[in-house]
């Protein structure tokens, strides 16, 4: 059993609260390492190392601070199986798929760190009679960073580059069900030789969030997670006058025209709604096909879904693994026997397996209506109900339909039907593809999935405060 600990300002601390929390193998239900759930006395301490950090890290030099995240960008990528091997330990990704995506992590960490070399942290503005304004954009100060469980090595390190970069140092409160890779990517930073207290690590679970997300001198709070609790994230940081960036829940839409190869498409939709088990906030989870290709895209998508093979990701060969635990596996149940009961067909799958872990098969459904959960909330697992729409125009309707916007994805050859994709209420739109794009992407979640724009120049935006230096041409006028 091993026990995790708590960085703070460089030291590795138990935790002084008095509950105990267990991490789970999803695979084989065992629990495997255990840590303090973090109180308010360490938060304060994290906030405060993090404070007195700042002023130093600020003081380098923007050039020198990329220098350090590269570094530690480098220090990751040698030891990405490992950590791989931990994502799969503690939330059940496949090895193979942990590793390409905290691959991908460290990509964006080091692309974000690099966007800091040309990003204009001082802007000058020259008036008609030579008097001048400069644009000064400052560090926030101390930040927080919450991650979610299904992606923890990758969505720290896509959410730090720009707050360190650009002066500000962080304190992180990983997922409670998943921290053992993130405090082994912290164990990575001090290797790499990152200073004491410019990353701050407090384990727990939402007490410790809130405690963190409430407190005086957090300057803003970045927050990836449901929209249960992003709402009371976005409140508490509202009622001290801090910021916010959240990204939150998914109901993520696909518009199939009926000019695209079915059986092709069928094979990318099926990857999109059951990589990671279902476990992304942009999969696949709505399914608008084309009535003139209909027959043959399902047939394709049930094929494909059987070959998602189920296993402990640790075993060669498993490409989909367990869910995070029983209750998301019994949000996924409870999701497929709503729509089941309202008159859904399950084509393949939607059976729990007679063995231990939370596993839960590749689903494809159809005859789904919006009357059933399955369309109407974030279901974060490995099923794909499928509508049949008359015309192209009526899916993109029906796709246009939802509380959530995060991203939305449309197959189509028709140039104009191209056209009307970006019209889609998201804040990402992928055309012929999905998880397509590099640095230069910029959005903000629509509706009830976030709010904040992140990518590109926009992070950088969000993790400095602009001020104005108003300079005379005219000298002062001489004392006496």
């Amino acid at each position: 059993m091993q026990t995790l600990r708590n960085l703070i300002g460089g030291r590795w601390e138990d935790s002084t609260g008095e509950d105990v929390l267990t991490v789970v193998n999803p695979a084989t239900e065992e629990a495997f390492a255990r840590f303090g759930a973090g109180s308010a006395d360490d938060v304060d301490r994290a906030v405060a190392a993090a404070v007195t950090a700042q002023p130093r890290w600020a003081g380098l030099t923007v050039t020198e601070r990329v220098e350090r995240l590269h570094t530690w960008a480098d220090t990751v990528l040698a030891h990405a199986t490992e950590l791989a091997e931990l994502e799969c330990r503690e939330m059940g990704k496949p090895i193979g798929i942990g590793r390409s995506f905290v691959e991908g992590g460290v990509a964006a960490l080091k692309a974000a760190a690099a966007q800091a070399l040309t990003y204009p942290f001082t802007e000058t503005v020259t008036g008609p009679g030579g008097d001048r304004t400069d644009i000064v954009r400052h560090p926030l100060g101390a930040t927080a960073v919450i991650t979610p469980w299904n992606f923890p090595v990758t969505m720290v390190l896509g959410a730090l580059g720009p707050l360190l970069a650009a002066g500000n140092t962080v304190v992180v409160k990983p997922s409670e069900r998943s921290p053992v890779s993130t405090v082994r990517l912290f164990e990575l930073a001090e290797l790499a030789g990152m200073p004491a207290g410019v990353l701050n690590l407090v384990l727990g679970d939402g007490r410790t969030g809130a405690a963190l997300t409430e407190h005086e001198d957090v300057r803003l709070v970045h927050f990836t997670g449901s929209v249960a609790v992003g709402r009371q994230v976005g409140a508490a940081t509202g009622r001290r006058l801090r910021r916010c960036v959240l990204e939150l829940g998914g109901k993520d839409p696909v518009v199939v025209d009926a000019g695209v190869d079915p059986v092709a498409t069928a094979r990318a939709v099926a990857f999109g709604a059951f990589v990671n088990t279902g476990q992304i906030c942009t999969s696949m989870e709505r399914i608008y096909v084309h009535e003139q290709i209909a027959e043959e895209f399902v047939e394709a998508l049930v094929a494909a879904a059987q070959t998602f093979t189920i296993g402990d990701g640790m075993e060669p060969g498993t490409v989909l693994g367990p869910l995070v635990d029983e209750r998301q596996r019994d949000t996924v149940r409870r999701h497929v026997e709503d729509a089941v009961h309202k008159g859904a067909t399950v084509r393949t799958g939607g059976v729990v397996p007679r063995r231990p872990g939370y596993f839960y098969p590749a689903t494809v459904l159809t005859e789904v209506d919006d009357t059933m959960l399955v369309m109407t909330e974030e279901t974060f697992g490995p099923l794909a109900p499928v509508v049949v729409v008359p015309t192209f125009e009526e899916g993109m309707a029906r796709a246009a339909v939802s509380r959530f916007g995060l991203a939305a994805t449309v197959y189509t050859d028709d140039p104009e039907h191209i056209v009307a994709a970006a019209r889609l209420p998201a804040g990402v739109v992928w055309v012929n593809q999905w998880q397509g794009g590099g640095p230069e992407r910029l959005y903000e979640p629509a509706r009830d999935s976030g709010m904040g724009a992140t990518g590109a120049r926009a992070s950088y935006d969000a993790a400095t405060r602009p001020a104005a230096v108003h300079v005379s041409a005219t000298p002062a006028p001489a004392g006496r």
